[in-house]
């Protein structure tokens, strides 16, 4: 095992951390010597199993940081960024993922609870607009390595309609956009972001989708290679973005499935 980011004092920034798409990029990075910090939303429950996994990142033998809070509010943001900026010292945050998964998945007619406006600002703000909210705060603590990442998560809901997921649809579309202006204005400062689309990914998030099943079997029937995306697919592709060989490739959607799309 390459150990590309090992005693580069750099960390990966991950929101959403403890499940899924972020979970396996925290896992991939951590193998590659990138010290983590996660900051993540989860109940009492959950955390049983959310604690072995996070003691799996640390016996990669890298420093590990995790903050369980409402990502989403500005006071725990700015609570967050001032404590990692007394714990790392002067090391810097080498990327930061977006893998945060809040939305409302409601038809928009034909039932009892229907998509109101609000469900379409909540879903927004969670899944979009957040990425902008934890960048800025991040670049404002001066805490981004001389040459850095942001990468986001969109899905093929960002040009496709499915039932139940207008709201998400919107927030995907919004993401990109505001991954593309942070990739053009924040140039100047060595940052490069870009966002991945996945094929379907048979997480905690999908299977929260109705009619989950059978985007699941769409994706088999069109995927060249018969079988879905994997969390690690993904994590893969993450790692790749990271390396300086990636340094040019900035302010793209970036499909990871496959070849699922062209199908």
């Amino acid at each position: 095992m390459i150990k590309d980011f090992e005693n580069k004092n750099e960390w990966a920034l991950i929101l959403g951390g403890s499940s899924g798409l972020g979970l396996a990029t925290a896992n991939k990075l951590a193998r590659h010597g990138m010290n983590i910090m996660v900051v993540h939303r989860n109940r009492k429950s959950e955390l049983n199993q959310i604690n072995i996994d996070f003691e799996n990142i640390k016996a990669q033998g890298v420093d590990f940081l995790s903050y369980n809070i409402d990502v989403l509010k500005p006071e725990k943001q700015k609570e967050v960024v001032s404590e990692i900026k007394n714990r790392i010292g002067s090391s810097k945050i080498k990327t930061l993922i977006h893998s945060v998964a809040k939305g409302n998945l409601k038809p928009m007619n034909g039932a009892k609870h229907v998509l109101k406006n609000d469900d379409f600002h909540l879903t927004i703000d969670a899944m979009a607009i957040s990425l902008y909210d934890w960048v800025s705060i991040v670049f404002d603590a001066n805490l981004f390595a001389a040459d850095s990442r942001i990468i986001s998560f969109t899905s093929e809901g960002n040009t496709k309609a499915w039932p139940n997921y207008a709201a998400v649809s919107a927030a995907k579309v919004a993401l990109e956009a505001i991954t593309r202006s942070i990739a053009l204005e924040f140039a100047p400062y060595g940052i490069r972001a870009n966002c991945l689309q996945p094929g379907a990914v048979d997480t905690q998030s999908l299977r929260m989708i109705p009619g989950h099943e059978q985007i699941i079997a769409h994706s088999l029937k069109r995927n060249p290679y018969n079988r879905i995306t994997l969390p690690e697919d993904v994590a893969n592709v993450v790692y790749l973005l990271c390396k300086e060989e990636a340094s040019w490739i900035n302010g793209c959607v970036i499909p990871v499935n496959g070849g699922e799309h062209i199908n």
